[in-house]
C-alpha cells in the first residue's frame, strides 16, 4: 500500500467593521469519483481515495454583488475539479493547471455575463486563492490579493503572487514592508475573477510538500494586521493541530487592524502513514 500524506486544518472568517456583511467565502472539500464532500471547517483526513481543495474568495462590488461573486467561483470549483476523477475512469488524465486554467476561464466569463445581465451586479468581481493536494503535489491558482504560504524549517515562503504593482515593487526591494503597507495603489488589482476585465491570467504553481509543511490560505484583510514576521513566526511554531494557531493569527489581525473581512485556512501536512 502506497503512503498517503494526513492534512489538519483550521478554517476561519471574521466580518469587517466596514461592512454590513462579510465579502469573504472559504471552502475546504474532498474531491473524488463521487463528486464533492464539503467538509468541516476544522478537521483531519489522508490523501488516501481523494484529493483535498482549500480555498478563499475575496469578493469585490457593490450591494451584495462581492460575496455572490466570491461565493460562485468556490461552489463552481467544488463541480469542476472533481471532473479530473470522471476523465480518468474514460481513460484520459488531463493535467491539472490546465484543468485549472480552463475553470477559471469559464468562471470568470460567467461572473461577467451575470454582471451585464444585472445592474445590481455591475462590476462584480472576486480574488481566488485556492490549494488542490493530490497524492503527488499541491497544485496553487491564485488571482488577485488573496495569499498562500508555506513554512517550511522555520523559513517562510509567500507561494502566491499579489497582482498588484505595488506588490511588485516591494518583492523587488524597491520599497519597503511599511512602504507597500501604506501604498496609496497596494489595493488596486490588475488580476481579478470578474470586474469587467476581457480575460483573466491566474498565478498557477504545482509544488511537492513534505511532513511539517504548513500552508497559509488567507485573504488581504488577515494581512491588513500582520507583519511578514507574526505570520512567519506563528507558523513555525504551530503544532500538528493547526486551530489555535489559527485562532491566534485571526484574532491578532483583527486587533490589529478589523476594518476589513479577514480569513483564513492553515494546513499541517502531517507525518505520512502507510
Amino acid at each position: 500500500m502506497t503512503e498517503a500524506a494526513i492534512l489538519q486544518w483550521a478554517a476561519m472568517s471574521h466580518s469587517g467593521s466596514r461592512k454590513p456583511r462579510n465579502e469573504d467565502s472559504l471552502i475546504t472539500f474532498a474531491s473524488g469519483p463521487q463528486g464533492a464532500e464539503i467538509l468541516p471547517e476544522n478537521g483531519c483526513r489522508a490523501l488516501s481515495n481523494h484529493d483535498l481543495v482549500f480555498a478563499i474568495s475575496d469578493g469585490m462590488g457593490g450591494g451584495n454583488a462581492g460575496d455572490i461573486a466570491a461565493a460562485s467561483i468556490l461552489q463552481q470549483m467544488t463541480e469542476i475539479i472533481p471532473e479530473t476523477f470522471k476523465a480518468a475512469a474514460a481513460g484520459f488524465f488531463p493535467d491539472s493547471l490546465t484543468h485549472l486554467g480552463k475553470a477559471l476561464r469559464s468562471i470568470h466569463e460567467q461572473i461577467n455575463a451575470a454582471a451585464r445581465d444585472c445592474s445590481e451586479k455591475s462590476g462584480m468581481a472576486a480574488t481566488l486563492a485556492l490549494a488542490w493536494f493530490t497524492p503527488e503535489n499541491v497544485y496553487l491558482a491564485n488571482v488577485g490579493d488573496s495569499r498562500i504560504y508555506r513554512s517550511r524549517g522555520g523559513m517562510l515562503e509567500q507561494l502566491s503572487r499579489d497582482h498588484s504593482l505595488a506588490w511588485g515593487q516591494w518583492r523587488r526591494g524597491e520599497i519597503s514592508e511599511i512602504q507597500y503597507r501604506t501604498h496609496p495603489r497596494r489595493a488596486a488589482l490588475y488580476e481579478v475573477v470578474g470586474g469587467g476585465h476581457a480575460r483573466v491570467n491566474p498565478h498557477f504553481a504545482a509544488i511537492p510538500y513534505e511532513p511539517g509543511d504548513r500552508l497559509l490560505i488567507c485573504s488581504d484583510g488577515l494581512i491588513d494586521g500582520l507583519w511578514e514576521r507574526h505570520i512567519s513566526e506563528a507558523l513555525a511554531r504551530c503544532p500538528e493541530n493547526p486551530e489555535a494557531t489559527a485562532m491566534t493569527l485571526l484574532k491578532r489581525a483583527i486587533d490589529n487592524a478589523g476594518s476589513d473581512d479577514a480569513s483564513l485556512i492553515l494546513i499541517t501536512i502531517c507525518t505520512a502513514v502507510s
